[in-house]
């Protein structure tokens, strides 16, 4: 039943994910012609060549075919998250054509809606990145590399959106290519910030002399573990028990609440880390 709800709430993230992308994408970077690379920076660039079929058309197309091309290369180690992801986009996208057809950009503000063009896309795209997954595209094309090649995939495929992107000053025009390269720099600051805050946790650091007490309420009344090893004051020279821990931020200010009327004398250091690999944080 556990494992059941735990799918049940991925798929849920999954699909809010996959919205707030296709949101920003339809709404907002379509209508202004905005250009951050990747499918839709292509779709955006046919759609300018092609008037007569939209930019919701050719991303879905295209989304397709690299998942045809996806399945052809990578067989079963495609992941179903990914597949999910794509196909759930392209409905999505021809979903909100059909639903909120649009034939101008939403307001007169293009600064604001470039803010809106990047900003959910990427807090979409960081969403789907935490749990291992995306909506295909050039991450499909990523994969297929990386396999069969040995080249630096990252950089090839910013080099390749920074490509697409710098296109719209040729194929658009000069103000929506200079809105578009500076929402390519926006979306790569964004997509890592929020990705960071997603999987931030506080390193947490007691020099305490009741480390029993300390850990027994860690293990027991926070659901976590630690480690504590005996050491040595510098200046007093008394004994003392060092507390390691790795929680959540609700858990760190428990913890640190506890400490304050357990051991009014202990040392406590608190820092942020957003890579914690082992049991109960990231996965290795």
């Amino acid at each position: 039943m556990r494992q059941k709800l735990a799918a049940v709430r991925e798929y849920a993230m999954l699909t809010l994910g996959t919205f707030l992308v296709a949101a920003g994408v339809y709404f907002f970077k379509f209508p202004n012609q905005f250009n951050t690379g990747g499918v839709t920076g292509l779709a955006v660039i046919l759609n300018a060549v092609i008037p007569a079929v939209s930019a919701s058309t050719f991303a879905s197309v295209i989304n397709i075919a690299f998942l045809v091309l996806g399945f052809v290369a990578l067989d079963k180690s495609f992941g179903v998250r990914t597949v999910y992801c794509t196909l759930l986009f392209s409905a999505m996208l021809s979903g909100l054509e059909w639903l909120c057809p649009l034939s101008a950009p939403l307001t007169d503000q293009k600064t604001l809606e470039l803010f809106f063009a990047v900003i959910l896309p990427s807090l979409g795209s960081a969403i789907l990145f935490n749990l291992q997954s995306s909506t295909g595209g050039t991450d499909i094309l990523a994969m297929i590399l990386k396999r069969f090649s040995s080249m630096d995939i990252g950089m090839a495929l910013l080099y390749v959106d920074v490509l697409i992107a710098g296109s719209t000053l040729y194929f658009v025009g000069m103000e929506a290519g200079l809105y578009s390269i500076l929402g390519l720099v926006l979306k790569s600051v964004v997509v890592d910030s929020v990705i960071e805050s997603l999987n931030r946790r506080k390193s947490f650091i007691a020099v305490t002399s009741c480390p029993e007490e300390v850990c027994d309420f860690i293990t027991h009344k926070l659901n976590r573990s630690a480690t504590f090893w005996e050491a040595q004051g510098a200046y007093s020279h008394e004994a003392k028990w060092v507390v390691l821990t790795a929680l959540s931020r609700a858990q760190a200010v428990a913890l640190r609440v506890y400490l304050k009327s357990a051991d009014p004398h202990a040392f406590i250091l608190v820092t942020n880390s957003s890579e914690i690999f082992g049991k109960g944080f990231m996965r290795t």
